[in-house]
């Protein structure tokens, strides 16, 4: 089965990067983006079976910093 787990910063934690696109946007003319924020998107291939807590203790362990990330698991459709 597929998984998505999406990474983004908890409101109010500074986005340096977030900042610097924004920034190339503006200067390429793009008017009206008030803010930017980046993330990240992590696919993983797991067993059936693998449990929602299994996926919670990846994340929490290793995929995101939970003192300064939100992360999110989406399950994905068999295709």
């Amino acid at each position: 089965m597929k998984v998505r787990i999406v990474v983004s910063l908890k409101p109010g934690v500074l986005d340096p990067q977030g900042r610097a696109v924004h920034h190339a946007l503006d200067g390429l003319g793009f008017a009206g983006v008030e803010d930017v924020r980046v993330g990240r998107l992590i696919e993983l291939e797991v067993a059936d079976g693998t449990s929602d807590e299994s996926l919670r203790e990846m994340c929490e362990k290793l995929l995101a910093n939970t003192v300064i990330e939100n992360y999110r698991i989406e399950r994905m459709e068999h295709a």
